[in-house]
Parts: C-alpha cells; structure tokens; sequence
C-alpha cells in the first residue's frame, strides 16, 4: 500500500516540475529590472513577464532563438542578452529604416522626425550607418539620457532577442 501512496504523490510532483521547466525554459519568464534606463516606463526594481515564443523558440542555455518566426516592431520592449546580461530595450528602428544624423545644436540620430540626442563619440560612431542593418533592430532605452543601448553597443541581431514583455 505505502508504494502506490509514493506514486500517487511522485508523479505529479515531477510532472509538475517537468511543465515549470517547459514554460520556463520555452514559454514565459519572468525578469527582474536593475538601473533605470526604462524610466519611465519601466521602472527599476520591477518585475516583467516576457513571452519567449513572441518571435521564436529560444535555445535553452543560450542567448539566440533556435527558430524564427516573427519580426520585432517598432514600440515593443525585448528582452536580449548582452555581455552575459540580460538587457530590456523599446525598439527604436528595424531592419532597411533610413537613419539620419544632425551635427546642429548637439550631436542627434533623427528618427521619423525625432530627434534622439547623442553624445559626440555616439555620433562618430554611428554616423557611417545610413540604415539599420539587415537581420537586426536599433534599440533604445525610454530615459534616451542615461541609456546604454544602441547608440553604444550597434544594433541588436533579431536573432539574439529572446523575447517580448507582455507584462510589467
């Protein structure tokens, strides 16, 4: 008798276990924010649900999807890795998006008509880059004056976006 109480209970717990670490790995997960280049946003200290199937299965383990589905928009907040760390950022520009640049009155990226500010060595970096390269996203963080983001480090591979914040 003691046996088929031991199964009735070990079952579930593993199934259980087997589905947390499907979703997960697969699914959803949940993201804590450190710094405040979301703001405002997102602010720091807040938790975000990203769903990890909005563009793609993303490899367990690692820092890329392993299929590709979707695009990310202009507007959506992703989830990727940068530098071992995972880096949250609102899509600025996608893929074949012209961009231009503007030495007057301080050093700016103009998108759609806005300008987003720059600083002299981000503006030297950037300004040989007439587009947004193919197969990658320009991303830019809401609080643009102590971002780290595309104006810094280039422009993000689709690839290594492993998901979409639904929830904040």
């Amino acid at each position: 008798m003691e046996k088929k109480a031991d199964t009735k209970i070990v079952l579930p717990v593993l199934a259980g276990l087997f589905i947390g670490a499907f979703l997960k790995f697969f699914v959803l997960d949940i993201v804590h924010v450190s710094g405040n280049s979301m703001q405002p946003t997102i602010q720091n200290g807040e938790m975000l649900i990203v769903n990890k199937l909005a563009y793609g299965i993303d490899k367990p383990f690692g820092d890329s999807l392993l299929v590709r589905w979707g695009e990310p928009k202009v507007g959506d907040i992703v989830v990727f890795m940068r530098s071992g760390n995972m880096v949250v950022k609102r899509v600025a520009a996608t893929e074949g998006t012209t961009l231009e640049y503007s030495a007057l009155s301080g050093y700016n990226l103009v998108l759609n008509g806005e300008r987003v500010p720059l600083t002299a060595e981000q503006f030297y970096r950037m300004k040989d880059s007439s587009f947004v390269n193919e197969g990658s996203v320009l991303v830019l963080g809401d609080n643009t004056e102590v971002s780290v983001d595309s104006r810094s480090y280039g422009f993000v591979p689709i690839n290594n976006i492993l998901g979409k914040v639904v929830f904040k």
